[in-house]
């Protein structure tokens, strides 16, 4: 262990209080003392957060989703850093080495970093140079090295602690042994860490070089070849490629920093006398600490901080992306056919009805030429007479455009064009067609038309069908399989479920996989809801929830505003009314001399009421507001309305494409450089930031999204590494 500091501990230092997390949110987030201490108090009764966002705005000060995970992810990291406060001094008084300056330090310190800087000097740690210097007697030599005493030959003091039994030979040895002392005592002092700390943010450099030895024909990390640029300039997508590179053994990967400048900063703070006899001897010990020990724990330091900040980057985006894709605008509950293409094996279709409830399915083989050929389109229209369906919903995977171009002449000829065929974006099909809920649900299905069903029930409602599919699989991000995994999870429920509970929940139609999502409910209660209702029939009310196993009065108050009951005997039930509002909005409905019957739908009524009438010390303006809104439109879907995407019918694939043309998309991924388009030709192309917009674009997502129709212009085409350039100007 390391010897112990300079100062004196005090005789009985004082316990060590916990951080105020409170004022320190209301100062970092900006936020009203009452709002924080609320919020924190509903989320530890085990509130959800789409809960306290909808119906607790008086509580929370009207915080939305977006604030309150803030304020409920600094709150976890600040107890982080408080428990490891404490987990320090706790450790610091069992060694004898706490003191009241040691607790003064630790009060002020804000970061983990600043705790682990201070805990450094007695952290318990293997056996080093300084450790074993210290034992062989010459910790006095390295104090004076560190006095910088201006008087004394260090040479002839040095042979004053040769002791060949303890392994110091002579003179020199002496003078290493205690520089190696003064080495570690400086790259463990906290103020010189957090100096040359701040320096390294601020100029150090990321160099890469290629491993030559490396087996890579497609040479993807060429661009990285005797590559140099500013730690804090990279671009979160960039550093990760750089982590896959040095990964997967193609990069060496250093962080260089100007060792001249560090000392700069070192010296200075160890006290360095230029005139002092010992000042060579202090600068020698500071050069080895700083390569040998410092700057090495700092290079790891910063190494896990800009992945934490590169993955906490690349989640961001992840997260944002999918959130559109699931917003995207729903067909609605009418019949479709779905068709998931293949060439040799044939086009497996499925017809699901308007709840998504498969009816039948068949397989036809449009692409193999002869006799199977001829008859793929009459067997295709046989299918569209008997089950009727609304739209065709064709996977865009491998033959998609050709089985699209098939399916539009087949019903063209049969006089059947009023049905509309749409392509759909077959991303994890295959991984949902391969689980457990889809195996439990068609146990006797084959795979592939277990995707045609997705692919169906992707047209119908893509929320619905996508939260099936774990979230990594549906391909709107970059990077997933090397960012922080729990991280990534952890974001990716939280944006399925404020989108689940942003447009509201059917009970009555709800998979379990879809009311996992629902707030208060879970896997479990899920899998109970739906039980239930397979043995009782459909729910009448949301009242009825209350009947379910396990299901008891908190999970009801969470989950009930965010399920909708069609047709039941409660209008409010459809809507998103809280039932706990109910008795108000009968109120409402009494005032007006009209049933709450009535009242719904009919905002010319609504618009009579007098808000402040209804205000009291639970339900104020903007939960009021929320109601009449809910009231003018009960159970309104939130999404878009649908718009199918028409692809150039003479373009199928890359070798179809040429520069200049003019051509329809739909965003598939956002990154920070640019947007991935489907132009339908089985590869998506590029549109790099810089041929957005007309105008400086900086961030991509505020000029496109996941499912945005885009008019682009094909650039370059790149078939031997199957790259598209694509433009988005107009000029």
């Amino acid at each position: 262990m390391a010897a112990a500091p300079t100062q004196a501990p005090a005789a009985s230092p004082q316990a060590l209080p916990d951080l105020d997390i409170a004022s320190l949110l209301v100062r970092e987030l900006s936020l009203l003392p009452q709002q924080v201490t609320a919020t924190l108090a509903l989320l530890a009764e085990g509130a959800t957060v789409p809960f306290l966002a909808r119906y607790r705005k008086e509580r929370t000060g009207g915080l939305d989703e977006v604030q309150i995970r803030d304020l409920q992810d600094r709150s976890a990291a600040l107890q982080d850093l408080n428990k490891r406060r404490q987990a320090v001094w706790a450790s610091l008084q069992e060694l004898g080495k706490a003191s009241e300056e040691l607790r003064k330090k630790l009060l002020a310190a804000t970061t983990k970093a600043e705790v682990e800087d201070l805990y450094l000097p007695y952290r318990p740690k293997r056996r080093t140079r300084a450790m074993m210097a210290r034992e062989r007697g010459l910790e006095p030599l390295a104090l004076a090295i560190l006095a910088q005493g201006l008087t004394g030959d260090p040479q002839r003091q040095a042979l004053g602690f040769v002791d060949p039994a303890k392994e110091v030979a002579d003179g020199a040895a002496a003078l290493a042994g205690a520089c190696d002392i003064v080495a570690e005592t400086l790259a463990e002092r906290a103020p010189i860490r957090a100096s040359v700390r701040t320096l390294a943010l601020r100029e150090a450099q990321v160099t890469t070089k290629t491993v030559p030895k490396h087996q890579d024909p497609t040479d993807r990390f060429r661009e990285f070849r005797d590559y140099a640029e500013l730690a804090q300039r990279i671009p979160a997508h960039r550093y990760l490629a750089l982590c896959r590179g040095e990964d997967e053994g193609a990069l060496k990967v250093s962080y260089d920093i100007d060792a001249a400048r560090a000392l700069a900063l070192m010296l200075p703070q160890a006290g360095l006398q230029p005139r002092s006899p010992w000042a060579d001897l202090l600068r020698r010990a500071a050069e080895d600490g700083l390569e040998r020990l410092l700057w090495p724990s700092l290079q790891t330091e910063l190494r896990g901080e800009m992945k934490q900040w590169a993955d906490r980057v690349a989640v961001e985006v992840f997260a944002r992306n999918l959130g559109q894709l699931l917003m995207q605008a729903p067909y609605g509950g009418k019949p479709v056919l779905g068709i998931d293409p293949g060439l040799r094996t044939g086009c497996k279709c499925a017809a699901v009805d308007a709840t998504g409830a498969l009816r039948g399915h068949a397989t036809v083989y449009p692409h193999t030429g002869g006799a199977l050929a001829a008859k793929a389109a009459a067997e295709l229209v046989g299918l569209v007479k008997h089950f009727a369906p609304a739209a065709l919903a064709v996977g865009n995977g491998t033959a998609g455009r050709e089985t699209e171009a098939f399916a539009k002449q087949a019903l063209r000829d049969a006089g059947l064009d009023h049905v509309a065929v749409v392509m759909v974006s077959e991303a994890g099909a295959s991984v949902y067609s391969a689980s457990d809920v889809a195996r439990q649900e068609f146990p006797d299905l084959d795979l592939t038309v277990r995707g045609a069903i997705s692919i169906a029930r992707r047209l119908q409602d893509p929320l619905a069908e996508l939260v099936q599919v774990e979230p990594k699989a549906i391909g709107v991000g970059q990077y997933q399989h090397d960012v922080d995994q729990k991280l990534l999870a952890q974001k990716l429920d939280e944006v399925v479920e404020s989108c689940v509970n942003l447009v509201g929940v059917d009970l009555n139609t709800a998979s379990g996989s879809l009311l996992t999502h629902v707030a208060g409910i879970g896997p479990a209660l899920a899998k109970k809801i739906v039980s239930h209702r397979a043995a009782n029939g459909a729910f009448a009310s949301r009242k009825a929830l209350l009947k379910v196993s396990g299901l008891g009065p908190k999970a009801y108050e969470q989950a009930a505003g965010f399920l909708r009951i069609r047709g039941g005997s409660q209008p409010l039930d459809s809507s998103a009314v809280h039932p706990e509002r109910y008795p108000l909005v009968e109120q409402m409905a009494t005032d007006l001399g009209v049933s709450v019957a009535q009242l719904v739908g009919k905002p010319e009524l609504t618009a009579r009421l007098q808000l402040q009438k209804y205000a009291n010390d639970e339900v104020g303006e903007p939960t009021l507001r929320d109601i009449l809104a809910e009231l003018g439109r009960p159970g309104r879907d939130p999404r878009a309305t649908f718009e199918a995407v028409q692809f150039r019918e003479d373009v199928r694939t890359m070798a179809d494409l040429k520069p200049g043309m003019l051509l329809t998309g739909v965003v598939t991924n956002v990154a920070a450089f640019g947007a991935f388009v489907d132009i339908g030709v089985h590869q998506d192309g590029l549109v790099h930031v810089s041929q957005l917009a007309d105008q400086f674009v900086r961030d991509p997502h505020q000029v496109v999204a996941v499912g945005q129709r885009l008019q682009v212009r094909v650039l370059e085409v790149d078939a031997a590494r199957k790259r598209i350039s694509l433009s988005a100007k107009k000029s």
